[in-house]
């Protein structure tokens, strides 16, 4: 009998939602030789607990890290953090100029439209694996062509 309750345990488990939910993430596309990208998306906790995302690893990338920016005597810097929290009952969204993935030393330059697969850690064990889809962003930048 203890075995069928223990499997029963083991079952739900496995059926129970993610604690959270991740919505619209997509990764920068790059130009050719450019080595480094970021990815952007919104988490929701929906539950009586704070988490974190403390981890984030792809194979597109020699290095995934966590980073935010921070303006500091009038300049913007970017840099990595430890983790980036997500409080209960509330979304956290990582976007430019805020909290965001960031991908070093790609070893591919990565086109609008294709899927990046992107492992995510929280502190509460929790691991998903996601797929992102590149997307053209040009950043609020205006695209200068030349015209001939």
């Amino acid at each position: 009998m203890k075995k069928i309750i223990f499997l029963l345990s083991l079952g739900t488990m496995f059926i129970s939602a993610s604690v959270i939910d991740v919505k619209e993430p997509y990764i920068r596309a790059t130009p050719p030789n450019m080595k480094n990208t970021a990815a952007f998306m919104t988490f929701e906790n929906k539950t009586e607990k704070d988490v974190s995302l403390v981890k984030a690893s792809s194979n597109v990338a020699k290095f995934v890290e966590l980073h935010t920016h921070n303006m500091k005597d009038g300049v913007m810097t970017m840099y990595e953090v430890e983790k980036i929290d997500i409080l209960a009952h509330s979304n956290t969204v990582l976007k430019p100029s805020g909290f965001h993935i960031m991908f070093i030393d790609l070893n591919k330059s990565l086109q609008e439209g294709e899927k990046v697969d992107l492992t995510l850690e929280f502190s509460n064990g929790e691991k998903q694996n996601i797929q992102v889809e590149v997307k053209n962003v040009m950043n609020g930048m205006k695209s200068h062509h030349n015209h001939h």
